[in-house]
């Protein structure tokens, strides 16, 4: 049977599984067949983020009035806002393509460029600086310092001299 064709078994709809096996569905067809594809759908999600429109308010004191101004604006780059944009779900996301060896450069690649997306808007202070602790938690990073320590420390007292109290 070819992909893409609806049949009903029951009151089962196989119409978006790509491959039949003895009546049973086998898996859903990949919204990105080709790493290229994923490659372009990441880099126009990238352009999305980076040109969307803002209207902004503000007070003209020189006019006595409210002005409107659409500004362009940056969101910050995540796994999960790139899911939204291609229409898939994010588990389908890890299942399709992190855990498959063919995609696993370029979904390494779109991790790495989703930190440091974060990491730069931090630096430029697009991202308040209250935030970094959230936002970088996602990455590895923490904001709580560990200071305990375990184990011993030798001592060593070497000299002629008397030690006084």
């Amino acid at each position: 049977m070819a992909a893409g064709k609806s049949t009903t078994q029951g009151a089962f709809s196989c119409r978006h599984f790509c491959c039949l096996k003895e009546g049973e569905a086998m898996g859903r067809t990949r919204k990105f067949r080709s790493v290229k594809a994923l490659e372009e759908a990441w880099e126009a999600f990238k352009a999305d983020c980076d040109s969307q429109l803002v209207l902004t308010h503000d007070f003209s004191s020189k006019n006595s009035e409210f002005v409107s101004k659409d500004l362009k604006r940056s969101i910050t780059y995540t796994i999960e806002g790139f899911c939204v944009f291609a229409g898939i779900s994010r588990a389908s996301f890890y299942e399709y393509y992190a855990d498959d060896e063919r995609y696993a450069d370029t979904v390494t690649r779109m991790r790495e460029e989703c930190e440091v997306d974060a990491r730069k808007k931090f630096e430029l202070q697009m991202i308040p600086s209250q935030l970094a602790g959230l936002w970088m938690s996602n990455y590895g990073y923490s904001t709580k310092a560990d200071t305990s320590f375990a184990g011993t420390i030798p001592v060593v007292i070497s000299g002629d001299e008397m030690l006084e109290d």
